[in-house]
């Protein structure tokens, strides 16, 4: 945002600037030529007027010679010619310059109007001796540009100086602007990014730039720590309810245990009926605190080995895999690298084998398979078990949305809350031949991260 500022400036200033100079430029010029000109044609008519007492009224020439002489001095080609085109004083002419001149000559007798003009780097002026009407010779004055170009180039010169010094400084400026109104922007936007990670405490400085981004920082900072009182009042009503619901039950599973040692057989399996229902909602208190902790975590994805993670859980998982007389096994290409929240890859393997394990029967298989597909890391869990209706799987990702389930029905709840919460997407599809298949996208890390 600094750059596009400070270049919205700058290009704005140059603009203005190109718009103020150029015509000035091109009009200094235009002035500096007129200049030149009337210069020369006042020369060149001083001459004709002394030279006029010379050729009309017959008085000394020495007059006009010392003003041709003077045109010579000053680096100028000054002739003066009679009625027929005949030379009567020159001085300072070479043969080229002498022959341009002569060229106006009819057309200035014929006329008696000055004629001029402008060829390479010469100024050849002409102008008739005499009136108008009684033309008694013409007066040529040559005169090099080069003083008039030097003084064009010198002006130009000055101006892309000035210019370019107005353009520095308005580089200066819009970058010092920039940087004003971009860094505590950025500021902020650092702070809503490791807000979004998961640092709660993160507040943006509220110091610098114009009002608007103090004021913007403040309400930010404001709202952040909202969400963080929010999110650790969450947390400690989460720790409150395990601790007030787990003690209760935990009693009672113990009251039902001395009951039943001393109960009859009848009532012994009452109780033991009891008794499985009181582990079946302490599963379920369970369960419903780890959707909770989930759905309200924030996940700060750091790179995760998804090959080794699922190595660990595979060898975590074979005991209770060949008690249930199932096999269990993982093929991941290594190095298979994803970003996600540190531990969340594990808590949702062990949910998907578990569930998996749960469904399949004896002689079956669970295979976890990992590859990587462009930008993301796929990861499938493959069962071969009774599978999953189309209705429960459209609904099998919400809380107790698989009627059909055999746990508590949150397995797949916090399996996809974690997914999603890290940028990920999780599906469900039949497997070929019978059975379920649990397809993970998760964001791959980059090699160079990996690395």
């Amino acid at each position: 945002m600094t750059q596009r500022i400070a270049l919205a400036v700058v290009a704005l200033i140059a603009a203005v600037l190109v718009l103020a100079v150029v015509p000035l430029g091109l009009s200094m010029t235009a002035r500096e030529q007129t200049s030149f000109r009337d210069d020369a044609s006042s020369s060149a008519r001083s001459i004709a007027s002394t030279a006029e007492e010379a050729l009309s009224d017959h008085r000394s020439a020495v007059p006009a010679r010392d003003q041709v002489r003077e045109a010579a001095d000053r680096g100028d080609c000054a002739v003066v010619r009679d009625r027929s085109g005949r030379t009567v004083l020159a001085a300072g002419c070479s043969p080229q310059e002498t022959a341009d001149g002569a060229r106006l000559v009819p057309q200035v007798l014929r006329s008696g109007e000055e004629r001029s003009t402008q060829a390479d780097d010469r100024l050849t002026t002409a102008v008739p001796v005499g009136d108008r009407s009684d033309v008694s010779g013409v007066t040529v004055l040559i005169r090099s540009t080069d003083p008039l170009h030097d003084r064009i180039l010198a002006m130009w010169g000055w101006l892309a100086a000035t210019g370019g010094g107005a353009l520095a400084a308005a580089v200066l400026l819009a970058v010092g602007l920039a940087r004003w109104v971009g860094r505590p922007l950025r500021a902020v936007d650092n702070a809503a990014q490791r807000l979004g990670e998961g640092i709660l405490e993160e507040r943006s400085p509220e110091v610098g730039g114009p009002p608007e981004v103090r004021r913007l920082a403040a309400t930010f900072n404001t709202m952040a720590a909202r969400t963080e009182a929010l999110v650790h009042g969450h947390r400690a009503v989460v720790a409150d309810v395990s601790h007030q619901l787990r003690t209760p039950l935990t009693a009672l599973r113990l009251r039902l245990d001395l009951l039943t040692a001393d109960a009859d057989e009848e009532t012994a399996a009452e109780l033991a009926g009891a008794q499985d229902e009181v582990a079946r909602l302490s599963r379920l208190v369970d369960g419903m605190l780890a959707v909770a902790r989930a759905e309200h975590s924030v996940p700060r994805p750091v790179p995760v080995r998804v090959d080794t993670v699922v190595a660990e859980r595979v060898a975590a998982w074979e005991p209770v895999a060949e008690e249930r007389r199932v096999r269990l096994s993982g093929r991941c290409r290594p190095p298979l690298t994803a970003s996600i929240g540190a531990g969340d890859l594990e808590q949702v393997l062990d949910n998907l084998v578990a569930n998996a394990l749960d469904a399949v029967p004896e002689g079956g298989r669970v295979v976890i398979t990992g590859t990587r597909r462009h930008d993301s890391v796929l990861l499938n869990v493959v069962d071969d078990g009774p599978g999953m209706p189309a209705d429960a799987r459209a609904t099998a990702f919400r809380r107790f949305g698989n009627p059909h389930a055999t746990g508590t029905g949150l397995g797949l709840a916090i399996v996809h809350r974690l997914v999603t919460a890290n940028g990920g997407t999780a599906t469900l599809e039949d497997t070929p031949g019978g059975g379920l298949t649990v397809t993970l996208h998760l964001p791959a890390t980059r090699r160079a991260e990996s690395g």
